[in-house]
C-alpha cells in the first residue's frame, strides 16, 4: 500500500506543479484602470532666441557724419541724440529757401492788390499763387532735411551694428545704426506642423526653458497665415514680455517651449505597452479586465506618440480595467 501511495505522488505532483505553473502565468501581468478625459497634449520645440522688431536708423539728407555717441552694443534712453550730420550746408539751404518763400509771399501779395484794382488779370494772379506753393513746399523739405541731420533715440534700446564711421559722407536712407528696444522685444522662433498650428492660438501663455535663466512665461504672439515654402512648417513667435536685454541673454541662444493644447474631444490614455496589436481596422487591440475575466477588445484611435495611446471615446463610457504590461502570457491574446 505504501509503495502504491508513493507512485500516486509520484504521478500527481507535476500534474500539481503544471496547473500551478499555468495559474501563476495567467496571473502575471499589470492593469490599470483609465477614465475617459478630454484629450491633452504638450508640444515641445526648441527654437533660438531673437529680436522682436529691429530698427535702422539713417538720415533723410546726405552729408559728412560729424557726431557720434555710440557704438555696438551700448544702450542707450529714448530721446537721445545718437548722431548727427555736419549741418551748415543744411542751414544755408534752409535759410535760402526761405528768403525765397518771403519773396514769393511779398509777390503774391502784390498780385492780389493789383487784381483788386483790376491792373493784372486772374491768370497772372493764379501764376503768383502757384509759384508760392512750389517756393513753400522747398522750403519745407530743406527745413524737414535739417531737422532729420539728427538721430534720436526712438525708445530705451542698444546698438546691435554701426554701419559708419565719424566723418563718412552719409547717403539719405543708408542705414547708420541698427537698434533694438530693450523691453517687450524677445522672441523664441520655433517650427510647428499644420496639424500642431491649428491647436495654438494667439495670447496662448506657455513655458520656455532658457540656459542662464531657467524657467519663464512666454506668450504666443505671431502665427502665419501661411507655412514656409521650403519646409513646408508654420513659424510661431513666443515673446518673453518680462524678459529684458540686460539679463545675460543674446540672440541666437537656444530655448525649448512647452506648450499645452487640448480639444473637446474624449479620449482613453493608455501607456503605449498597453497597445497588443492593431487589426485590419486601423482600432488598437487591447486586453482588459472585468472582474475575474480577461478580454480582447478593438477601439478606435484617436492619436499615438512615443508615451501614450490615445482612443477615442464619448464623455458617457464607463471606466477601462486595461492590461498594461504582461498580456503577452494571456491565453486571450490571439
Amino acid at each position: 500500500m505504501d509503495i502504491f501511495k508513493q507512485f500516486l505522488l509520484l504521478a500527481i505532483t507535476p500534474l500539481l506543479w503544471l496547473g500551478f505553473s499555468a495559474s501563476a502565468l495567467a496571473q502575471n501581468f499589470d492593469v490599470e484602470e483609465v477614465s475617459v478625459m478630454p484629450y491633452q497634449q504638450t508640444i515641445t520645440r526648441t527654437g533660438r532666441l531673437a529680436f522682436k522688431k529691429t530698427v535702422n536708423l539713417s538720415f533723410k539728407a546726405s552729408g559728412y557724419l560729424e557726431f557720434l555717441a555710440v557704438d555696438e552694443g551700448d544702450y542707450f534712453e529714448k530721446g537721445a541724440l545718437l548722431a548727427a550730420l555736419d549741418n551748415e550746408e543744411l542751414k544755408a539751404e534752409k535759410n535760402r529757401r526761405f528768403a525765397e518763400l518771403l519773396q514769393a509771399k511779398r509777390e503774391y501779395k502784390r498780385a492780389q492788390e493789383l487784381f483788386e484794382k483790376a491792373l493784372n488779370t486772374e491768370q497772372e494772379l493764379d501764376l503768383a499763387k502757384t509759384n508760392l506753393e512750389s517756393i513753400r513746399n522747398v522750403y519745407q523739405a530743406a527745413y524737414y532735411n535739417l531737422e532729420k541731420a539728427k538721430i534720436f533715440a526712438p525708445y530705451n534700446g542698444v546698438v546691435l551694428s554701426r554701419n559708419t564711421d565719424l566723418g563718412e559722407l552719409q547717403a539719405p536712407g543708408s542705414p547708420a545704426l541698427q537698434v533694438a528696444a530693450l523691453e517687450k522685444n524677445w522672441v523664441v522662433k520655433i517650427a510647428l506642423t499644420d496639424a500642431e498650428i491649428s491647436q495654438v492660438r494667439l495670447g496662448q501663455i506657455v513655458d520656455v526653458m532658457l540656459p542662464s535663466l531657467g524657467q519663464v512665461k512666454g506668450e504666443i504672439n505671431r502665427i502665419p497665415m501661411i507655412a514656409n515654402t521650403a519646409n513646408s512648417l508654420f513659424l510661431v513667435d513666443v515673446l518673453l514680455p518680462e524678459l529684458v536685454l540686460k539679463q545675460g541673454v543674446v540672440a541666437g541662444q537656444m530655448a525649448q517651449v512647452s506648450i499645452d493644447v487640448s480639444s473637446p474631444d474624449s479620449v482613453y490614455r493608455l501607456p503605449i505597452d498597453a497597445l497588443v496589436a492593431i487589426d485590419d481596422n486601423g482600432d488598437a487591440i487591447i486586453v482588459t479586465q472585468q472582474g475575474s475575466e480577461v478580454s480582447q477588445r478593438s477601439l478606435p484611435i484617436y492619436k499615438l506618440d512615443n508615451q501614450f495611446i490615445y482612443l477615442s471615446a464619448t464623455s458617457d463610457q464607463s471606466d477601462l480595467t486595461v492590461v498594461v504590461r504582461g498580456w503577452q502570457h494571456l491565453d486571450v491574446v490571439k
